[in-house]
């Protein structure tokens, strides 16, 4: 079992054991310790992790860091600051991590409650933890780049100038993602008026920046529907025997309906989901049945076994996901295949319930 399969049995781990970490000892025990075994290190070898570590500050004497990972030297490399699982992370957290960081040789520290995770280095001023982490990852809702970047803090792989190398990029890679995710919902004026000077050859007066607000924003959504779109276009292009050997039906008529095929809207829809699901499991295992008002996307085409609906009425597209409970999440789908992609973690967590 490779390392990305090894993560992710973790993390269903971890989700059947937060509800019992109702205190930090617990939350060491359960959940962090077996996190850093993952990564190679030998929790009871004071050689390379040393607990209650102390970090004298100045005058303060007796300052002690939950973890610290250990380099050859027998000095610390990484600091790890460790709190009740479910309790926030704030920015008192951090400034503890900050202090104890300024009194060590450490390059790294790691803000986590056992279930999030925070990567700090010094990119912005030496020996000065940066305020914002250059990785951050939720144990629970874990995407492929953060266990790419992950895996570099393996006991076997770890390099301090590797990891320093790409910490930079990931840390402005990051910032520019959220910046641009924010305009998307809501285009700041500064924005809106570097886009107009680019495209508008009057005057950005504020009636003309209000004007164009809305406009800049459906046009951005708009590009990037079209953008998936063609992306899973070419996959199922690029696929296509494999695509056309294990489709489902199209013209099979169900007792619910009288509509025996799906539309070329709602095929996209179907194929964008079977796209998001169909990582680790064959695409024959996500097919879908045609209901009255509906359609039912399945794992492996059992009933019981219910990950999504959507439904499709000229302008109006509605996605509905199971929660724990079996309770619909009612989304509308107001931006097309756009906003279906915001919800592949949810999706996920629903057919992994059928897979574990």
């Amino acid at each position: 079992m490779d390392f990305s399969d090894q993560i992710k049995q973790f993390s269903k781990k971890v989700a059947q054991l937060k509800d019992k970490c109702t205190n930090e000892a617990v939350t060491k025990l359960s959940l962090i310790n077996p996190f850093l075994r993952l990564l190679g290190y030998d929790t009871a070898d004071p050689h390379e992790v040393f607990p209650e570590f102390v970090a004298d500050i100045g005058d303060k004497k007796g300052e002690k860091v939950d973890y610290a990972i250990m380099n050859d030297n027998d000095e610390p490399i990484i600091l790890i600051e460790a709190k009740c699982c479910g309790e926030d992370l704030t920015s008192c957290n951090y400034n503890q991590l900050l202090r104890y960081f300024h009194g060590t040789s450490a390059k790294f520290g790691i803000l986590t409650n056992g279930i999030v995770y925070k990567f700090y280095t010094d990119l912005d001023e030496a020996n000065k933890l940066d305020k914002t982490p250059f990785l951050e990852f939720d144990i629970l809702d874990l995407r492929d780049n953060a266990i790419f970047e992950i895996k570099k803090f393996r006991k076997d792989t770890f390099d301090v100038e590797n990891v320093l190398s790409t910490a930079s990029e990931l840390k402005y890679s990051k910032a520019i993602k959220d910046y641009f995710s924010e305009q998307l919902k809501h285009p700041q004026e500064d924005f809106i008026r570097y886009v107009l000077s680019n495209i508008y050859s009057g005057r950005a007066m504020p009636s003309v920046v209000e004007k164009f607000t809305p406009i800049i924003k459906k046009s951005l959504n708009d590009l990037i529907n079209e953008l998936m779109t063609d992306k899973i276009s070419a996959a199922l292009k690029s696929n296509g025997e494999e695509v056309a050997e294990n489709a489902p039906e199209l013209s099979v008529p169900t007792e619910e309906s009288n509509q025996t095929e799906l539309t070329a809207e709602e095929l996209e829809i179907f194929y964008a989901i079977r796209t998001l699901l169909c990582r680790n499991i064959p695409y024959s295992d996500v097919t879908y049945r045609i209901k009255k008002s509906c359609i039912n996307i399945l794992h492996q085409d059992n009933q019981r076994k219910l990950i999504c609906r959507f439904m499709v009425k000229g302008l109006n597209k509605r996605l509905e996901i199971l929660d724990e409970n079996k309770n619909p999440i009612k989304v509308e789908l107001a931006n097309g295949l756009s906003d279906l992609y915001q919800y592949e973690n949810n999706l996920l967590k629903v057919l992994s319930r059928y897979i574990s």
